[in-house]
């Protein structure tokens, strides 16, 4: 009974962060300044005459009070229908199904690479406090946390690809092959920079807190008791420090799948990968609500989900603590 509860609850308090989610996407993208019809008409809409601007707001339904948009929207969610892109002329659940697949790719190796190589390094350079490699891992980390990501992957793309010529400029694959003639290798390729960009960024905030809570170990009485029976510091982070370092390091991880999106999102722009972030950019400035809406909930219930694998790993990492019970 207490377990069907708090599923109750979670799925009520989802429901509730994904309906302010569509609330707020919906309110923030009917005081843009962009018109939608000039968006979806583009180059053309010079050549359009007033009638025929006002069948396709009729058409998209540009023309109905943001109230009556957004009610005709919430309906549409309910029955489990996104609604339909005008820009890419299809349904949204399709347009995030195929973008997402190749997203997933990127967002899936950077966050995973991110969270390892963090969570070693952050507790490297805890137990070697004041040395030369903890300078050298927290020097690192602050630039990195500070860096913007279209910066970083501007100069990725000069260094790696335009100077030295080891990875490819841009896209999911050759320009010109189709998608299906595009083997393993050569999608790996086109990949590799992007996802050591984006998972450079990421690195940095999981270092910082591990090292933290390393030093905080380093100075409770665990560690001097541990010291005092002729323990190294090394010895010290491998028995203690993993587990206790482990779980807030899982909860930054699992809570930085949106900062990682939102990082994607710049990283897929400059090296014009076709994937979710890319279209996320083309529904905001194409005024795209339905899509630009299906992306934002989907994003929502990504990072809910992130966050209720988090507490469900806390009970394997630390029996003490009951799976779901934070």
């Amino acid at each position: 009974m207490r377990l069907i509860l708090r599923i109750a609850r979670r799925l009520g308090r989802l429901t509730l962060v994904l309906l302010c989610v569509g609330l707020v996407s919906f309110g923030l993208m009917m005081v843009s300044p962009v018109d939608p019809v000039d968006a979806y008409l583009g180059p053309k809409m010079a050549q359009v005459s007033p009638e025929q601007r006002a069948l396709i707001a009729e058409r998209w339904g540009f023309d109905a009070p943001p109230a009556v948009q957004f009610g005709h929207w919430l309906r549409q969610l309910v029955s489990g229908d996104l609604g339909w892109s005008h820009v890419y002329n299809q349904p949204v659940s399709e347009v995030i199904g195929q973008r997402f697949q190749r997203s997933i790719m990127l967002l899936g190796s950077a966050w995973l690479l991110a969270a390892l190589l963090g969570f070693s390094l952050g507790v490297v350079a805890g137990a070697k406090e004041g040395s030369t490699l903890d300078n050298i891992i927290s020097t690192y980390a602050y630039i990195t946390a500070s860096t913007p990501a279209f910066w970083l992957a501007i100069l990725a793309v000069l260094l790696f690809s335009v100077t030295l010529g080891w990875t490819p400029t841009c896209c999911a694959g050759p320009t010109g092959t189709l998608s299906q003639d595009v083997t393993l290798a050569t999608r790996l390729h086109h990949l590799i920079l992007p996802i050591a960009t984006l998972a450079l960024l990421g690195i940095a905030n999981v270092t910082l807190h591990t090292r933290a809570r390393m030093l905080e170990l380093m100075r409770s009485e665990v560690a001097t008791h541990a010291f005092a029976q002729g323990a190294s510091r090394i010895d010290v982070a491998w028995r203690h420090g993993l587990r206790h370092a482990s779980l807030p390091a899982m909860t930054l991880a699992f809570a930085s799948l949106g900062e990682l999106f939102g990082g994607s999102i710049l990283i897929e722009q400059v090296f014009a990968y076709p994937g979710l972030g890319q279209a996320t950019v083309a529904a905001g400035l194409r005024s795209d609500v339905p899509l630009l809406l299906g992306i934002a909930l989907f994003t929502a219930l990504f990072v809910s989900v992130g966050n209720m694998i988090a507490d469900s790993l806390y009970g394997v990492i630390d029996p003490r603590i009951q799976a779901g019970g934070l």
